[in-house]
């Protein structure tokens, strides 16, 4: 019976330590002392958003979905751009590459849905390799449609455009991602993270401090 009675001790125990460490996990951000510009990405999928609380949990920009592939458009967009700039974040949008859909018609929809706005973040490209059709593009084609994309959607901020999760905008929860052909200069932190403000938990990312640009990732 006592065997019985410290295992059900040491299991609440360890149920306990992991309810904590997950509330951590999911509180937590990198230091403002080590990486003073942080922000959020933020969808559809994210719910809600109230924008001035998540400015004061300490986001100072917002990459807002705006278009999906060909057609798409994210729901929630104008609203949370409009909420962003009322809150003074600066924003950005993320237009999501589907392999399988024209580079043109990419281009198209994004030109139609996104204003434009000198004050506007690089945009940021969130490439889709695992769309399954029959017609795939190969190498070639899939850079020269993408850089089509690219030389069209830059002039929207006058600055080169960032690709999501391929060597500038890295993911990599908790740690700085130590991968990449060239130092990183976003780090996605944590895609758990509970903010204030925001009805589902959020992508959090921090931008590279110039003075640490030249070093290793």
């Amino acid at each position: 019976m006592r065997s019985f009675a410290w295992i059900l001790i040491l299991l609440l125990c360890a149920a306990a330590a992991g309810f904590a460490l997950w509330q951590a996990a999911i509180g937590w951000r990198p230091a403002e002392s080590q990486y003073p510009t942080q922000g959020v990405m933020i969808s559809a999928t994210d719910g809600a958003v109230h924008w001035p609380t998540l400015k004061g949990a300490g986001a100072d920009f917002a990459y807002l979905l705006a278009t999906d592939g060909d057609e798409a458009r994210d729901p929630r967009f104008a609203i949370n751009r409009g909420g962003a700039i009322a809150a003074g974040l600066r924003y950005g949008v993320v237009h999501k590459w589907r392999l399988c859909r024209l580079g043109a018609d990419q281009i198209a929809n994004f030109l139609a849905n996104v204003p434009r706005d000198p004050d506007m973040l690089p945009p940021a490209v969130m490439l889709d390799l695992e769309d399954d059709c029959a017609d795939r593009p190969d190498v070639a084609l899939l850079i020269a449609e993408l850089t089509a994309f690219l030389e069209a959607i830059e002039p929207y901020s006058g600055d080169p455009a960032v690709l999501y999760e391929r060597s500038f905008w890295l993911r990599r929860r908790l740690f700085p991602p130590d991968y990449g052909a060239v130092p990183w200069a976003i780090w996605e932190a944590s895609d758990i993270r509970r903010v204030e403000g925001v009805e589902n938990p959020v992508r959090w990312s921090v931008v590279r401090p110039p003075e640490s640009a030249k070093d290793n990732p």
